[in-house]
Protein backbone atom coordinates (compact mmCIF):
# COMPACT_ATOMS: atom_id res chain seq x y z
CA UNK A 1 0.00 0.00 0.00
CA UNK A 2 1.38 3.38 -0.97
CA UNK A 3 2.10 5.93 1.71
CA UNK A 4 -0.18 8.94 1.71
CA UNK A 5 1.57 12.17 0.85
CA UNK A 6 0.27 15.37 2.35
CA UNK A 7 1.09 18.99 2.94
CA UNK A 8 1.74 19.75 6.61
CA UNK A 9 -1.05 21.74 8.28
CA UNK A 10 0.46 25.01 9.51
CA UNK A 11 -2.82 26.80 10.24
CA UNK A 12 -2.23 26.78 14.01
CA UNK A 13 1.31 28.12 13.81
CA UNK A 14 2.08 31.75 14.60
CA UNK A 15 3.28 34.06 11.82
CA UNK A 16 6.83 35.19 12.56
CA UNK A 17 9.70 36.77 10.63
CA UNK A 18 11.61 34.00 8.91
CA UNK A 19 14.96 34.36 7.17
CA UNK A 20 17.09 31.73 5.45
CA UNK A 21 20.38 32.01 3.59
CA UNK A 22 21.74 29.39 1.20
CA UNK A 23 24.91 29.28 -0.89
CA UNK A 24 26.35 27.23 -3.71
CA UNK A 25 29.28 27.25 -6.11
CA UNK A 26 29.89 26.70 -9.79
CA UNK A 27 33.45 25.91 -10.89
CA UNK A 28 34.37 27.41 -14.24
CA UNK A 29 37.44 27.79 -16.43
CA UNK A 30 39.57 30.84 -15.54
CA UNK A 31 38.99 32.12 -19.09
CA UNK A 32 35.23 31.96 -18.56
CA UNK A 33 35.55 33.86 -15.27
CA UNK A 34 37.52 36.54 -17.12
CA UNK A 35 34.77 36.79 -19.75
CA UNK A 36 32.15 37.18 -16.99
CA UNK A 37 34.19 39.92 -15.28
CA UNK A 38 34.63 41.77 -18.58
CA UNK A 39 30.97 41.27 -19.58
CA UNK A 40 32.05 39.34 -22.70
CA UNK A 41 29.48 36.55 -22.59
CA UNK A 42 27.47 36.30 -25.80
CA UNK A 43 24.16 35.83 -23.95
CA UNK A 44 24.67 39.01 -21.92
CA UNK A 45 25.39 40.08 -18.36
CA UNK A 46 25.71 36.87 -16.34
CA UNK A 47 25.53 38.57 -12.94
CA UNK A 48 22.37 40.57 -13.70
CA UNK A 49 20.61 37.64 -15.38
CA UNK A 50 21.55 35.28 -12.55
CA UNK A 51 20.14 37.63 -9.91
CA UNK A 52 16.85 37.82 -11.82
CA UNK A 53 16.75 34.03 -12.30
CA UNK A 54 17.39 33.40 -8.59
CA UNK A 55 14.68 35.85 -7.49
CA UNK A 56 12.16 34.37 -9.94
CA UNK A 57 12.99 30.85 -8.71
CA UNK A 58 12.41 31.83 -5.07
CA UNK A 59 8.94 33.07 -5.98
CA UNK A 60 8.15 29.87 -7.93
CA UNK A 61 9.36 27.35 -5.32
CA UNK A 62 5.91 25.94 -4.42
CA UNK A 63 5.23 25.41 -8.13
CA UNK A 64 8.27 23.11 -8.34
CA UNK A 65 8.12 21.45 -4.91
CA UNK A 66 4.54 20.30 -4.48
CA UNK A 67 4.52 20.06 -0.68
CA UNK A 68 5.96 23.55 -0.08
CA UNK A 69 3.42 26.11 1.04
CA UNK A 70 2.95 29.22 -1.07
CA UNK A 71 4.19 31.97 1.23
CA UNK A 72 4.48 35.73 0.99
CA UNK A 73 8.07 36.67 0.17
CA UNK A 74 9.08 39.95 1.83
CA UNK A 75 12.56 40.19 0.35
CA UNK A 76 15.14 38.30 -1.70
CA UNK A 77 18.79 39.32 -1.68
CA UNK A 78 21.19 37.71 -4.16
CA UNK A 79 24.94 38.15 -3.76
CA UNK A 80 27.40 36.77 -6.29
CA UNK A 81 31.08 36.48 -5.50
CA UNK A 82 33.43 36.03 -8.44
CA UNK A 83 36.49 33.98 -7.51
CA UNK A 84 39.49 32.94 -9.63
CA UNK A 85 37.87 29.69 -10.82
CA UNK A 86 34.31 29.83 -9.51
CA UNK A 87 31.23 31.88 -8.79
CA UNK A 88 29.55 31.62 -5.41
CA UNK A 89 25.89 32.53 -5.20
CA UNK A 90 24.29 33.45 -1.88
CA UNK A 91 20.52 33.91 -1.62
CA UNK A 92 18.79 35.29 1.47
CA UNK A 93 15.00 35.06 1.63
CA UNK A 94 12.77 36.85 4.12
CA UNK A 95 9.10 36.27 4.86
CA UNK A 96 6.54 36.88 7.56
CA UNK A 97 4.70 33.62 7.76
CA UNK A 98 3.98 30.30 9.38
CA UNK A 99 6.69 28.21 7.71
CA UNK A 100 10.38 28.58 6.92
CA UNK A 101 12.00 29.86 3.74
CA UNK A 102 15.01 27.56 3.44
CA UNK A 103 13.56 25.70 0.46
CA UNK A 104 13.05 29.02 -1.32
CA UNK A 105 16.66 30.05 -0.61
CA UNK A 106 17.97 26.67 -1.82
CA UNK A 107 15.83 26.88 -4.96
CA UNK A 108 17.10 30.40 -5.68
CA UNK A 109 20.72 29.29 -5.37
CA UNK A 110 20.21 26.18 -7.49
CA UNK A 111 18.45 27.98 -10.33
CA UNK A 112 20.99 30.80 -10.15
CA UNK A 113 23.81 28.29 -10.61
CA UNK A 114 21.97 26.60 -13.47
CA UNK A 115 21.49 29.99 -15.10
CA UNK A 116 25.24 30.66 -14.95
CA UNK A 117 25.92 27.27 -16.55
CA UNK A 118 23.38 27.97 -19.30
CA UNK A 119 24.87 31.36 -20.09
CA UNK A 120 28.51 30.19 -20.20
CA UNK A 121 28.22 26.63 -21.54
CA UNK A 122 29.59 27.71 -24.92
CA UNK A 123 32.89 28.64 -23.25
CA UNK A 124 33.03 25.63 -20.92
CA UNK A 125 32.75 22.84 -23.50
CA UNK A 126 35.82 20.95 -24.63
CA UNK A 127 36.50 19.85 -28.23
CA UNK A 128 34.13 16.88 -27.75
CA UNK A 129 31.30 19.06 -26.44
CA UNK A 130 31.76 17.85 -22.87
CA UNK A 131 32.16 19.78 -19.60
CA UNK A 132 35.29 18.34 -17.97
CA UNK A 133 35.80 21.14 -15.42
CA UNK A 134 32.36 22.69 -14.91
CA UNK A 135 30.86 21.65 -11.56
CA UNK A 136 27.99 22.80 -9.38
CA UNK A 137 28.66 21.97 -5.74
CA UNK A 138 28.26 22.75 -2.07
CA UNK A 139 24.64 23.90 -2.17
CA UNK A 140 23.57 24.28 1.42
CA UNK A 141 21.68 26.36 3.99
CA UNK A 142 24.14 28.44 5.99
CA UNK A 143 21.66 30.18 8.30
CA UNK A 144 18.01 30.04 9.27
CA UNK A 145 16.29 32.30 11.80
CA UNK A 146 12.82 33.12 13.07
CA UNK A 147 11.83 35.98 15.32
CA UNK A 148 8.57 37.46 16.54
CA UNK A 149 6.75 39.97 14.38
CA UNK A 150 7.56 43.51 15.47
Amino acid sequence: MAEEIRMVDISQKEAVIRVATAIGTIKLKPETIKRIRNNEIEKGNVIAATKIAAIAAVKKTPDMLPLCHPIPISNVKVDIKINKESLEIMVTVKSIGKTGVEMEALTGVTVGLLNVWDMVKKYEKDEKGQYPTTRISDIRVVEKTKTGVQ
